[in-house]
This record gives structure tokens, sequence and C-alpha cells, in this order.
């Protein structure tokens, strides 16, 4: 396979392993309304590539769909290279605009988007799709990146979009009027992916509305399938002899749902599920399918007309009384339809890593709003500084997060000038908005500086000494419980005091004190112990200390 290389691939192919953990701090001020939750929709103020870091121990392996805009490195965007890598080359990028007399512009894109990938390749679900829009100035080089970091074998398209109707450029050249979006699944086995072309598959059972086969299973599987993920999604539904059926997981726990109440009490109604009874008496559900089509609908790869920047435009004129305050914005249409091809259904998540206008935050709202399901979304967006000459400057925003969040808020409460009926009512919705904090630096817990709080740093070791989701409703600070894995009980003896820190230990009694093991070993950090091997090995506890002993990373 042929190989890419550019200045600085050395140092950035791990150097996502190298970003530390940080803080997220919530701002009530700019949530709405002013309840704060990770579990919300998000829209998170910071470097992009700290903040996925940061995302990591509660969105691992949870994102059905992502979506990311990066700057097309035309050399007229003025982004700057801002990853401290370890290279006394790299560390003199720090800081410069990268333009068009950059001779290492294209190395410089490289680096900074490997490092991005990767962890966004560890957030999506095993059968996530991750789209990514780009024109032809690295276009062929974000293909052989992708199938560095995803996997040749795990591309799935190369669309084309319409961008302008007439074009640019001398009208005696090529106009060019359009750009891409490069497609790669996580694991592309598992994907279930709108347009592939896969084998018709025949109709081998009937019943009194005609021929169908067996579907897809109702009861959702894989990541983000328990109860405790989407609570709405646990509910009854009627099933063979009038027994209720919930959804249980293979496994035997309380799962969840695929489809939502009114549109999964509708299908049973109208006889469009099979049944399947397990030998512990649970059912399994699958949906009836009727066409020999696997997948239904199909996408083509060209995508015109209604995917054009100037339906963006208008958006966000109605949205802001008739002003744009950026340039170029996606159109609402082009992540809908990004939606589409990636089957997001309810429940599902949609990031986007440079978030922009907050097109994404928009269209996942519009799609909420049109077909009753529930998807989140979680927007990262960079903390830069628009121009005094900008059009957003002179509407009263000083930086391109502000514009974001007020769409979002735009969209949810409604903006009555807006020519859209749903829009001037108001979608409704939440968000909760977070800004990036400290670096977790175990180290400060020897000197007592900038120590996280109690959650943060438990997201942190759970985490890490895991490589397990973190759920932070399980903590119960008062036992100093903070989550269970699949190997053990985790507990954190810790406070962000100092005196606290110095004082405390792992004592026989304290040690007693953590209740019965449930099979399972109990994994304790703290400061300190006053107790032997042989007491811990006799209490089945794995004793890490704070801060040196923090379990590396699970891949």
């Amino acid at each position: 396979m042929a190989r890419l290389e550019f200045i600085g691939k050395a140092f950035v192919q791990n150097y996502h392993l190298q970003v530390k953990y940080h803080q997220l701090i919530p701002r009530k001020e700019k949530s709405l309304p002013d309840k704060v939750s990770l579990h919300d929709n998000l829209i998170i103020h910071g470097d992009n590539l700290k903040v996925l870091k940061a995302l990591l121990p509660t969105y691992a392996g949870k994102i059905k769909c992502i979506y990311i805009d990066p700057p097309y490195n035309t050399g007229n965007e003025n982004w700057v290279y801002n990853d401290n890598v370890n290279s006394p080359r790299m560390q003199d990028w720090l800081g410069k605009i990268v333009d068009k007399e950059d001779l290492t512009r294209h190395d410089k894109w490289l680096c900074m988007m490997t490092p991005r990938l990767k962890l966004l390749r560890e957030l999506l679900t095993d059968d996530g799709l991750i789209f990514i829009s780009i024109d032809d100035n690295e276009n062929h080089r974000l293909r052989m990146l992708l199938d560095d970091v995803f996997g040749e074998d795990n591309f799935v398209s190369h669309i084309a979009r319409q961008t302008i109707r007439g074009g640019t450029g001398p009208s005696d050249a090529i106009r060019k009027t359009h750009d891409y979006v490069l497609v790669y699944a996580k694991y592309k086995e598992e994907a279930d992916v709108g347009g592939q072309e896969i084998e018709s598959i025949p109709l081998d059972m009937e019943d009194e509305k005609g021929k169908y086969r067996k579907g897809r299973e109702l009861n959702k599987w894989g990541a983000g399938s328990r109860r405790e993920d989407s609570p709405t999604m646990w509910f009854p539904i009627p099933g063979p002899k009038g027994k209720e059926v919930y959804p249980i997981r293979n496994d035997g726990t309380e799962g969840r749902w695929r489809w939502g109440k009114k549109k999964m009490l509708k299908a049973v109604a109208d006889n469009e599920v099979i049944f399947e009874k397990r030998d512990n008496g649970t059912y399994i559900v699958y949906e009836k399918v009727r066409s020999e089509n696997p997948r239904g609908k199909s996408f083509e790869s060209l995508f015109l007309q209604d995917f054009t920047n100037a339906a963006g435009t208008e958006r966000l004129k109605e949205l802001f009384e008739g002003k744009s305050p950026l340039d170029y914005p996606k159109p609402i249409s082009l992540i809908e339809r990004i939606c589409e091809i990636a089957r997001v259904e309810d429940g599902d998540i949609v990031l986007d890593s440079f978030a922009g206008s907050g097109t994404t935050a928009d269209a996942v709202m519009c799609m909420n709003a049109e077909s009753e399901v529930a998807c989140r979304f979680i927007l990262i967006q960079l903390p830069e500084t628009i121009d005094k000459k900008q059009p957003a400057y002179k509407m009263g925003f000083r930086e391109v997060v502000e514009i974001t969040a007020e769409r979002v808020r735009r969209v949810i409460k409604g903006v009555k000038s807006a020519k859209d009926e749903n829009l001037k009512k108001g979608l409704g919705g939440t968000f909760s908005y977070f800004e990036l904090g400290e670096p977790i630096e175990m180290e400060s817990i020897l000197s007592g500086d900038n120590l996280p709080n109690y959650k943060e740093l438990a997201r942190y070791v759970f985490y890490t000494a895991t490589g397990e989701e973190f759920d932070e409703k399980a903590i119960d600070e008062k036992r100093n419980f903070i989550g269970e894995s699949r190997e053990y009980l985790v507990y954190l003896f810790y406070k962000p005091d100092i005196d606290y820190l110095k004082a405390i230990a792992l004592t026989l009694d304290k040690a007693q004190a953590l209740g019965s093991y449930k099979n399972k070993k109990r994994l304790v950090f703290a400061p300190t112990k006053y107790l032997d091997q042989d007491h811990l090995d006799s209490l089945r506890i794995d004793f890490a200390q704070l801060p040196f002993e923090i379990y590396k990373l699970v891949k």
C-alpha cells in the first residue's frame, strides 16, 4: 500500500496518547436552561484536541455519527498550528499563521489532523461513521491519511457536493463549483451504511399482508444499549398472548429499544414486528422487512442543488435578522442527509469538533422535531476571535463560540421574524455549555496546586484504569465509590484539599467498610495505605497509590 509521508509524522503518530486529560468546566449562565450535564446536548469551548481527549471517559465508543469541517488549507483561512509537540522544528511552528507562502502548510495540516482523527475514531461506535468536508487543496492527502488511521477497507464513499451555482474563477477556465465529503466507517462490516450496494435478500416469510423477511433486531445492542443509557427507551410493548415485553439484553440485563415508543407501538399494532423467544423466557424483537432491498433507501454520491452554501447563508440570515454572521456556512440539509446515511436513530449522538456556526446542532434539532426522535449533539468550538472587520463583530459577537451558542438558543427559543413556522415558535430543547479547564496533573496532588474536583478526578482514574465508560451518576462520594467495571468495583479516597490528602490512608477499618465485593475485586485509589499485602489479598483489594499508580490506558 502507498504510504503518506510528511514532516512531523513520527512525532504525531502517538501524540494523542500524550495529550493530558483536562477538566470540563460547566457554565450555567451560558447553558439553556441552567441545569448543566455532560449527558445533555453539549457545546464545549476550547482546543478541540484537548476537548476530544476530555470526552473519552464519558463518550468513548458512543458516538454514532461524526461530521467535521476542518480548515481546507487554502492559504487564506489564517489558521494556526497550536499542538505543543515535543519536536524543535514543530515548536517553531507554534502560533504562526499558515498562509499560501508557507512551504510546510501541507505538513502542518496533516500534523494537526492526525491526532484529532485518532481520537475521533476512539469516540465512534463500532457501527459509526465519520464524514469530513474537504476540497482539492487537501483531498488526496486526507484520503491517504484516513486510510492510515481508519484502514483502507473502511472507506465508504467519496461524495461530491455542489457548493455554489455559477462557479468561481476566470470565465475561460474550468469553474470550481463543488467540494467533497469523505466517508469512513470505524468497522465497515458493522456499519449499516445507507446506500451501500449489497445483494438483495429474498422474502422468505409470509403473513396476511404478503411476503416479508426478518430484519433488524429492535432490542438495541452494542454501545449505548443499556437502560441507563437512554431511560426513555425502556418501556413495555404488547407481546405474544398479551404478555408485556421489555428490551432485555442478551446478557439478561435491562436494555433499551432501538425505536421510540410511538413508532414501536405502531409497529406492533400494525403486525410489523417478529417476536422470537429466548431460552430464559425473554424476547428478541425484529422488524419485518417487505422489500428485497436490504437498505431500503439508497443515496447517490453526488449532492447537488439542495446542498449549496447559499442555503446555509439563508438559514443564518433567517436566524440573525437578515444578516449572516459567518461566510460560507454549511446548509442543514447536508447534515440531515449525512445523518440519514449514517442511520442516526433515537438516542444516537452526532459530534462536530469544528463546529463553526453550529449547523450540526441546528440540523439535529430539526431532525428531532420532524421525526419525533431524541438524538443528541456535541459541538466543540475552537477559541478563535473574529476580526473586527467581519460582520459578526458589527452584530455584537466577539467570538465564534458566541455565534454557535446563540444560534442554538435561537433555534430552541424561536425567532419571531422567521418565515419557517417551526423556527418562528422554536424547536425546544436544551444544551449544556462547558469550557475547557485545567489539565488533570496527577503530580499536583503532591503540591496541592490546581487540584481537580472529585468528579473530574474520578472520571480520569476510572477510565484510565478500566478503559470503560464512566458514569458520573454511579458516584457515591460518601462511600468513596466511583463506579463498576467488568472486573472491578472502583473506589477513590480523595478531596481537593491538601490537608485531607496528607492525612487520608486506606486502613483496615476503611477497607472493611467498603462492603461486599459481588464476586469482583475492589480497585482502591488513595494517597497511601496502612495495610500489608496479605490483608489486601484477603479483602480482594488492588491498591493504586495517588498520584503514581494510575493504570495505563486500555487499548
